[in-house]
C-alpha cells in the first residue's frame, strides 16, 4: 500500500458517500482504461467477461482464475491516475478464507474496491446459501480493513440472472445482510426495467450499483441519477462492441474485399503519442 493508493482508495470512498451519481466504465487491459481514463470519468471498474473475451475464452464462471484476474488488475491500475474498482468474481473459492485471499491480492495489485458475487457457478445451486454468502462478504470486509486502505466493497447479488423465486424479495434480504456484514456498496446483477431499479434504491439501504449497455436498454445516466442509483457501470458491454466491430470489419474484408471500418480509427501517431506519454511515465 502506498500514498498514492491510500489517496486513490479515499477518492473512491467519498464518491459513494458523497451526494450524486457517478460512472465508473468497465475496462479490460491498460489500453481500453487509458482511453476511458482520457474521457474525464472519476473512477474504473474492471470487468471479468472483457478479460476472458480478450483471451478467447467464454465468460463462464471458473474459466478465468485469480492469478490471471490480478495480473490484468494490477497492469490497469498501474496504468491509470484513478480508482480502480476490480470485478473479483467469486472471490475465486467457496470458503472465506478464499474470498479474504482475493481481497488481499486485489489490494496488492493496486485496486482501491471490489466486487464480491454470491453466485456458485453451479447450475443446481446457483447462490451460496445465505449464512455461508454472508461470511464471505464479512471475510471480505475483514481483509480489506487489514489492507490499511479504505476499500470499498461491493456485495453482488444475482438473484435476478439465476432465476430464484420472489427475486425482489430475495435480492433485497441478502443486499440488508451484506451491508450488516460490511459492505459498502450493493449491486443487484441483472435489472435492467425502470421500476425495479427505482424499488431496490428504495428498499435497500446502502449506495446501489446498476450496469447498464445492455442491447435494446433506454436507461440513459440521467435517469439513474433521478432515481438516486449511486454508481453505474457497463460490465463487458464495451468489450462486447468491440468484438462487434472486429466481426463487421472481418465480414466486410472477407465477402466484399472492402475496408471502410478503416475510416473509424484512430491514427497511429496519434495513439503512439498517446500511449508514450503513459509508457515513458512507468519505465
Amino acid at each position: 500500500m502506498t500514498q498514492e493508493q491510500l489517496a486513490k482508495a479515499e477518492q473512491f470512498r467519498n464518491l459513494h458517500t458523497s451526494p450524486g451519481t457517478f460512472l465508473a466504465p468497465n475496462a479490460w487491459n491498460a489500453g481500453s482504461a487509458r482511453m476511458l481514463e482520457a474521457a474525464g470519468f472519476p473512477a474504473l471498474s474492471t470487468t471479468s467477461s472483457g478479460i476472458a473475451l480478450s483471451l478467447g475464452r467464454p465468460d463462464y464462471e471458473g474459466r478465468l482464475g485469480r492469478e490471471e484476474i490480478m495480473s490484468r488488475v494490477a497492469s490497469m491500475a498501474q496504468a491509470v491516475e484513478l480508482p480502480v474498482n476490480a470485478d473479483l468474481e467469486n472471490g475465486y473459492g467457496p470458503q472465506p478464507e478464499d474470498v479474504a485471499e482475493t481481497i488481499r491480492q486485489a489490494v496488492a495489485a493496486g485496486a482501491v474496491g471490489g466486487n464480491i458475487e454470491d453466485y456458485t457457478g453451479d447450475p443446481r445451486e446457483p447462490l451460496f446459501e445465505t449464512e455461508l454468502a454472508v461470511a464471505r462478504i464479512a471475510a471480505a470486509r475483514a481483509a480489506a480493513d487489514r489492507s490499511g486502505i479504505p476499500f470499498t466493497l461491493t456485495a453482488r447479488t444475482d438473484c435476478y440472472i439465476t432465476g430464484q423465486d420472489k427475486p425482489m424479495t430475495e435480492a433485497v434480504r441478502r443486499a440488508k445482510l451484506y451491508r450488516e456484514a460490511g459492505a459498502d456498496c450493493i449491486f443487484v446483477a441483472g435489472v435492467t426495467d425502470r421500476s425495479t431499479i427505482a424499488a431496490l434504491v428504495r428498499e435497500i439501504p446502502a449506495p446501489l450499483n446498476v450496469v447498464v449497455g445492455f442491447a435494446g436498454q433506454p436507461l440513459t445516466a440521467r435517469e439513474l441519477a433521478t432515481m438516486g442509483v449511486k454508481r453505474i457501470s457497463i460490465g463487458g458491454s464495451l468489450a462486447r462492441a468491440t468484438f462487434g466491430l472486429i466481426r463487421r470489419a472481418a465480414n466486410e474484408m472477407a465477402q466484399q474485399g472492402t475496408f471502410s471500418f478503416a475510416e473509424e480509427q484512430i491514427p497511429d501517431a496519434e495513439l503512439s503519442t498517446f500511449f508514450g506519454s503513459w509508457s515513458e511515465k512507468v519505465a
